[in-house]
């Protein structure tokens, strides 16, 4: 398969699942929990709250790993992310996330509590696709 049928496999996931599993690092284990996501091309951002564990675990380890897809694809594939987080406070990319996500947690984008989490692949795994050779791994460093 060529990096580009892959790549496009993969923003293909991307596009239509939007709940996975976001794990971190605490206290040197993992440690995961179900997000809403939402992608621009290959990087994916998700709404947290300032006191949330979740920031202060990528403070201290910003690598995460994150499974998408799998039940809302036709053919059930899947894709593992590996990426960097970093926190991200600046109103355009809130009221972006705002605009394009349930209304919960938050009541309002101007609520000093939301922040948003921005990771950026290293590398995404592209599994369990019947139509191409998989697993591919594509290489985002």
């Amino acid at each position: 398969m060529s990096k580009e049928k892959a790549i496009k496999a993969i923003k293909d996931v991307l596009d239509i699942s939007k709940v996975g599993v976001l794990s971190t690092i605490h206290d040197n284990l993992p440690n995961s929990r179900y997000m809403m996501f939402y992608n621009d091309e290959e990087v994916l951002y998700t709404k947290t709250s300032k006191d949330s564990l979740k920031v202060d675990e990528i403070e201290s380890n910003p690598h995460v790993h994150i499974l998408l897809g799998y039940e809302e694809t036709k053919n059930h594939s899947f894709v593992e992310f590996a990426g960097r987080a970093e926190i991200v406070e600046d109103q355009e990319t809130i009221d972006w996330i705002w605009e394009n996500q349930d209304k919960t947690y938050f009541k309002s984008k101007d609520d000093p509590e939301l922040i948003v989490l921005k990771m950026t692949p290293n590398e995404i795994k592209l599994l369990n696709d019947d139509e191409l050779d998989t697993p591919k791994t594509v290489d985002f460093k």
